[in-house]
C-alpha cells in the first residue's frame, strides 16, 4: 500500500506540470493585459509607459520564457508578487484565504456524505415506497435549484425577515472582544447558510448515485447467499452491500472535488466570504496572471490529492484492491 501511494505521488509531479503549462498558456490568451488596466483608464499614460510595464511584468518576453521563469519560482514555493497596486507575495495571499475555503468545503463533504449515503441506502432498501418517492422530489427539486437563487433566497428569508443567521462574513463585528466558546459559536452561525447552499446539490446527486448503486447490489448473487444463512437485514446491508455500493460514490466524489472549489466563487462572492474563489474572481478581473496561476495550482494539488483519497479510499473499503 505504501509503495502505491509513493508510486501515485510521484506520477503527480509531471501530471501538475502539465496542467501548470496548460493554465500558463490559455490566461496569456485571453484577450488584455495586466497593463491594461493602468494605462488604457489613464489619458496622461504612454505608449513608452505602457512598454515599461509589460517589461517590469516580464510581459515583452515569449510565453515559455515567462513560464520558464515562473517555474523556477514555483520549484522554491515563491508565487511571484501579485500585479494589483499592494504588490503583495501570492503566497501570502493564498495562505490568508485558503483556510477558509478549505474549511466550508470540507464541511460540505462531510454534510453530503452523512446525508446521502443513508438517504440513499433507505430510498433503496424501501424501493416505491413514499419515502422513496419523497427523496426523489427532493432530488430533481435539487437538480433544478440553481446555487446563486437558493442563496438569496436564504439569505432573504433566514437573514434578513426572520434574522436567524447572518448574511455576510464570517465574523461579526467585535468577534475579537468574544470568548473562545462565542468565537467559536460566531464562526458557526456565519457558515451555516454558505455550507447548507454548497452542499445542496451534492446532496440531491450523490443520494442518487447511492440509491442506484445500492439496488444494483442487493440484486447480486451473493446478497441472496447472504440472506439465505440466516443473516440479519441489517448485516446483509451494511456488511455486505454497503462496502460495494460505496465504491462508485467515492469515485464521483474525488472527481467533484475540482467542482466544489470551482463553485466556490458563487457562494463567496454572495455572502462576501474572503475566500480563494472569490480571490480567484478578483484576480481574473485585474488580469492578475500570477494570483491566478497560484489559486490554479493550489486547486490542482487539491484535485490531485483528492483522487489519491479516493484511491486510497477505494483500497479501504475493497480488500480486494488492496491484495492486488
Amino acid at each position: 500500500m505504501l509503495r502505491y501511494i509513493l508510486k501515485r505521488c510521484i506520477l503527480m509531479i509531471p501530471l501538475l506540470l502539465g496542467i501548470t503549462l496548460i493554465s500558463f498558456l490559455v490566461i496569456h490568451l485571453a484577450p488584455g493585459e495586466p497593463t491594461d488596466m493602468q494605462t488604457q483608464l489613464n489619458p496622461e499614460a504612454s505608449v513608452e509607459l505602457q512598454q515599461r510595464l509589460r517589461a517590469q511584468y516580464d510581459l515583452d518576453k515569449p510565453l515559455l520564457v515567462q513560464y520558464g521563469k515562473w517555474l523556477g519560482r514555483l520549484v522554491q514555493l515563491d508565487f511571484g508578487d501579485s500585479f494589483a497596486q499592494d504588490r503583495r507575495p501570492v503566497f501570502e495571499k493564498i495562505v490568508e484565504r485558503l483556510p477558509i475555503t478549505i474549511l466550508i468545503n470540507v464541511l460540505s463533504i462531510a454534510l453530503i456524505l452523512a446525508v446521502a449515503v443513508p438517504l440513499g441506502i433507505i430510498s433503496a432498501t424501501r424501493r416505491n415506497s413514499a419515502f422513496d418517492r419523497g427523496t426523489t422530489i427532493f432530488v430533481f427539486i435539487g437538480f433544478a435549484t440553481p446555487s446563486f437563487w437558493l442563496a438569496l433566497l436564504l439569505m432573504d428569508y433566514l437573514g434578513v425577515r426572520l434574522g436567524l443567521f447572518p448574511i455576510a462574513g464570517v465574523k461579526s463585528l467585535g468577534y475579537e472582544y468574544l470568548g473562545w466558546i462565542e468565537q467559536v459559536w460566531d464562526r458557526i452561525h456565519h457558515l451555516v447558510l454558505p455550507v447548507f447552499v454548497s452542499a445542496f446539490g451534492g446532496l440531491a446527486g450523490f443520494s442518487r448515485y447511492m440509491r442506484s448503486n445500492m439496488l444494483e447490489v442487493i440484486r447480486q448473487d451473493y446478497i441472496l447467499t447472504a440472506r439465505a444463512k440466516g443473516l440479519s437485514e441489517r448485516a446483509v446491508i451494511y456488511r455486505h452491500a454497503l462496502r460495494n455500493a460505496l465504491l462508485p460514490v467515492i469515485t464521483i466524489l474525488g472527481l467533484s472535488v475540482p467542482g466544489l472549489i470551482g463553485g466556490s466563487v458563487i457562494f463567496e462572492t454572495i455572502f462576501a466570504i474572503p475566500g480563494m474563489g472569490k480571490l480567484f474572481y478578483d484576480g481574473v478581473m485585474m488580469r492578475d496572471y500570477p494570483l491566478i496561476m497560484g489559486v490554479l495550482v493550489i486547486g490542482a494539488v487539491l484535485t490531485l490529492v483528492g483522487n489519491l483519497l479516493a484511491d486510497i479510499s477505494y483500497a479501504l473499503a475493497d480488500p480486494r484492491i488492496r491484495k492486488a
